[in-house]
């Protein structure tokens, strides 16, 4: 392969678990990729510092300007000299860097000017950044052309490959039943409401299958995180929340499924290993030999599905909810999340009251159309507001 047919890429979010799982892919895949760009948040300099020399990256972006002096010298200590920028501006001239593909890993609403300036700018979009979609919804749908937006999620990158796989009727809303979404069910599957009173943050963080950050593993705990899947598959695959169910599958080998209109379900299996989805995003159309190991079929398995104890996890109906409300209320939905969520590993909110306190903020909300950014970042700041002075009054 020519030097000149190499696809360009840039990574947004790189020192984070799926930023620094995307570069594995690219770096061992040198004849496929060269990495134009990186971006982060600041908070680990030195990594990003060696990436960017390891990858020999044009440009280096980080989120907090207060950091910039420190990756200079740390990019000079590892005899890098890439373009370095600054502050979201930085960050968002990053994302529409001239490349093929952006991969926005950034974590949390703070994705969401990443996203929508890679689209305009004509990139394919490889979104890890599943909050950037849910709460600009009509705003990302509007600037992604059919193929744009590739999923990064391995839920739905399994309901992708499902509808490859069923051929050109997969993609032919009236041939799908229904998406079914696949949940480890976290570190608490099986408990009752009382029996999770006394989580802890160090008990939520201890996920059985997945290892992710922080935000997305609390996320995984109160299934929040399966809240957003559900909003997301709804705005990826334009299909109704009525067609789409949520199970309980915590061997987290079959990632999603699609069962159609003749009754026959498709599957996607695999180990739980981020680098297939993200290797599938960046090597679209196309697979990357080797990208992650596959199924052992010479042992014996065992695979249980259960329904989902609504009861116990109301974050997936809450999230129903607001998916069917539209507008900025998956945004409230998510940023109250975010901030109680961080109330909560400071030790300042009990595990049930993340999402409890959610549902009241959702309820406070006079949900408006999300017509422009400023419209969705103001319902933003309204609910991280309101929920941060509700877990403050819990706290005391």
């Amino acid at each position: 392969m020519h030097a000149q047919s190499l696809r360009s890429v840039v990574v947004l979010g790189s020192t984070g678990s799926v930023g620094t799982q995307a570069l594995d892919v690219l770096t061992t895949n040198p004849g496929r990729f060269r990495v134009a760009g990186l971006a982060a948040g600041g908070g680990k300099v030195e990594l990003l510092a060696r990436q960017a020399a390891e990858v020999g990256a044009e440009v280096v972006a980080v989120a907090d300007e207060a950091a910039v002096p420190a990756l200079k010298d740390a990019l000079a200590a590892h005899g890098a000299a890439p373009l370095v920028l600054a502050g979201a501006d930085g960050v968002a001239e990053v994302a529409a860097w001239q490349c093929d593909t952006v991969l926005n890993g950034i974590t949390g609403a703070l994705g969401l000017t990443s996203t929508l300036v890679a689209l305009e700018a004509g990139r394919t979009l490889a979104l890890a950044n599943k909050e950037s979609l849910i709460i600009g919804g009509p705003l990302v749908k509007r600037l992604a052309k059919p193929g744009r937006i590739l999923p990064v999620d391995s839920e739905h990158s399994a309901v992708q490959q499902c509808l490859w796989a069923a051929g050109p009727d997969g993609h032919d809303p009236d041939a799908v039943r229904r998406l079914v979404i696949t949940a480890s069910g976290g570190p608490f599957r099986g408990r009752s409401r009382a029996e999770m009173a006394g989580v802890t943050p160090e008990m939520a963080l201890a996920h059985p299958t997945w290892s992710m950050g922080p935000m997305i593993t609390v996320n995984s705990a109160t299934l929040v995180n399966k809240g957003l899947e559900v909003i997301e598959a709804h705005l990826l695959f334009d299909l109704g929340f009525d067609r789409i169910e949520v199970v309980v599958h915590p061997q987290s080998i079959i990632h999603s499924m699609v069962e159609f209109v003749d009754g026959s379900t498709i599957a996607q299996a695999s180990p739980p290993d981020m680098r297939l989805p993200i290797a599938l995003a960046l090597g679209h159309p196309g697979r990357l030999a080797g990208a992650a190991p596959a199924v052992d079929w010479t042992r014996a398995h065992t695979w249980t599905f259960e329904p989902l104890d609504d009861a116990a996890f109301p974050a997936v109906a809450l999230a129903r909810h607001v998916g069917a409300a539209g507008g900025t209320a998956p945004a409230v939905y998510n940023a109250a999340n975010e901030a109680c969520l961080e109330a909560f590993l400071r030790g300042e909110l009990p595990f049930l009251a993340i999402v409890d306190t959610v549902a009241r903020v959702v309820e406070e909300h006079d949900v408006t159309p999300a017509g422009s950014v400023e419209e969705v970042l103001a319902a933003d700041g309204w609910a991280r507001a309101r929920a941060v002075e509700l877990a403050a009054r819990q706290s005391r």
